[in-house]
C-alpha cells in the first residue's frame, strides 16, 4: 500500500490497512495520458474477502483509489475550497526568506556570484588538466621513470623493515621513519659501558694490600685552610704532589702483583687451572732385550724377574 486505506468491504466498521502491507495485486492497463500509462491494481483483501482496487494518476504523480475502499484522510493534502486560508502551525520557524521578499532577492545575488566562481574555477582546473595531459604517452614516461627511481629505494626500505620484524620478532606493520622519530631518537642517551672499567677497578682491589697505610696527601688542609679553600681550585703544586703520590701507589701494586705469585692476574692464560687427571698406562712385561756390541743378544734379567707376592703360599717354593 502506498499510502493508509480504510476498507470499506469490512463490516459493521471499515477497516484500516497500513502503509506499506503488501498485496498480490493484479496489475492491468486501462488508459493513458498523453503518452504515460494508467494502471490499475487489484487485490483482495483477506479480512473480510472484498476487493480494493487502486489506480494511478499521472496529472497529479500520485495513487487513487477507485473501488473497495478510501484514502485515510490526514488533512494535510486537502485542497483549499474558495475563501479558505491555510494556517502553519509553525509560523516562528519560517525561513526568513519566505517573510521578506528583499532576503529571497539578496539569497538570488549570492547564488549567482557563487555559480561565477565556481564556474570560472571548473574551467580553470578543465584547462590546466588539458594542459597536463596533452601529450599522454610522454606524461606516462615520466611517471614509469619516477616508480623505477623510486623502487628500489621501496624495496630497500622494505627489506630493512622485514629484517628488523624477524628480529624483534614483531607481528605488527612497522611505518616509515619520520622526523618526528629522529628527533625522539636524538634525545634518548645510553650510559657508557662500565665493563672494562668494573673489571680494572675489581683488580686494583683485589691486588691492593689488606693492611695499606694510607698516604697522607699534601693536598689535605686541616681548619680554617681547608675551609677556605673548599670553593677554590687546588695550586699547581698540590695537584703535581697528588698525582706523584698516586702514580707511586699504582706502580707500588703492579711491582707486588709481579712478586706475589698469588696476585697472578686471572686474564693470564699462563695460571695453573684444576683439570681432571688422567689415567696412567700400564708398562709392557716383555722382557726388554739389549743387544751386545759384538753381536750377541742379552736378556735383561730384571725385566724377567717377577715381582714377589703380598702373601707367600708353599705352593709357590714348589
Amino acid at each position: 500500500m502506498p499510502f493508509a486505506v480504510w476498507c470499506t468491504n469490512c463490516k459493521p466498521h471499515p477497516v484500516i490497512i497500513g502503509q506499506g502491507v503488501r498485496f498480490n495485486a493484479e496489475k492491468k492497463k486501462v488508459g493513458n495520458y498523453y503518452s504515460t500509462p494508467i494502471y490499475s491494481f487489484r487485490m483482495k483483501h483477506t479480512v473480510c474477502g472484498g476487493t480494493i482496487e487502486i489506480k494511478t494518476d499521472p496529472q497529479n504523480t500520485a495513487y487513487v483509489v477507485t473501488e473497495g475502499g478510501r484514502k485515510r484522510d490526514t488533512g494535510e493534502d486537502k485542497e483549499l475550497q474558495p475563501g479558505e486560508i491555510a494556517i502553519k502551525p509553525h509560523a516562528r520557524e519560517m525561513d526568513p526568506a519566505e517573510k521578506d521578499p528583499f532576503s529571497k532577492i539578496e539569497g538570488k545575488i549570492e547564488d549567482k556570484l557563487r555559480a561565477k566562481t565556481e564556474a570560472t574555477r571548473i574551467l580553470e582546473l578543465q584547462e590546466r588538466q588539458k594542459r597536463d595531459w596533452e601529450d599522454p604517452y610522454e606524461k606516462s614516461k615520466r611517471l614509469r621513470r619516477t616508480f623505477r627511481q623510486e623502487r628500489k629505494g621501496l624495496e630497500k626500505a622494505e627489506s630493512k623493515r622485514e629484517a628488523l620484524k624477524d628480529k624483534m620478532s614483531l607481528g605488527i606493520e612497522l611505518l616509515d621513519e619520520s622526523e618526528e622519530d629522529r628527533q625522539r631518537a636524538s634525545m634518548v642517551e645510553f650510559g657508557e659501558d662500565l665493563t672494562g672499567v668494573d673489571s680494572h677497578a675489581a683488580r686494583v682491589t683485589r691486588l691492593r694490600p689488606m693492611f695499606e697505610q694510607q698516604a697522607e696527601n699534601p693536598a689535605r688542609k686541616t681548619g680554617s685552610e681547608e675551609k677556605k679553600s673548599h670553593s677554590k681550585r687546588l695550586r699547581k703544586d698540590d695537584l703535581v704532589a697528588t698525582r706523584k703520590a698516586s702514580l707511586r701507589r699504582e706502580l707500588v701494586g703492579n711491582t707486588r702483583a709481579v712478586i706475589d705469585p698469588f696476585l697472578v692476574d686471572a686474564g693470564n692464560q699462563n695460571v695453573w687451572k684444576p683439570s681432571i687427571k688422567k689415567r696412567k698406562t700400564v708398562a709392557s712385561s716383555t722382557p726388554s732385550l739389549r743387544e751386545d756390541p759384538s753381536g750377541s743378544t742379552e736378556v735383561n734379567s730384571s725385566a724377567v724377574t717377577p715381582k714377589p707376592a703380598l702373601v707367600s703360599y708353599p705352593s709357590d717354593s714348589e
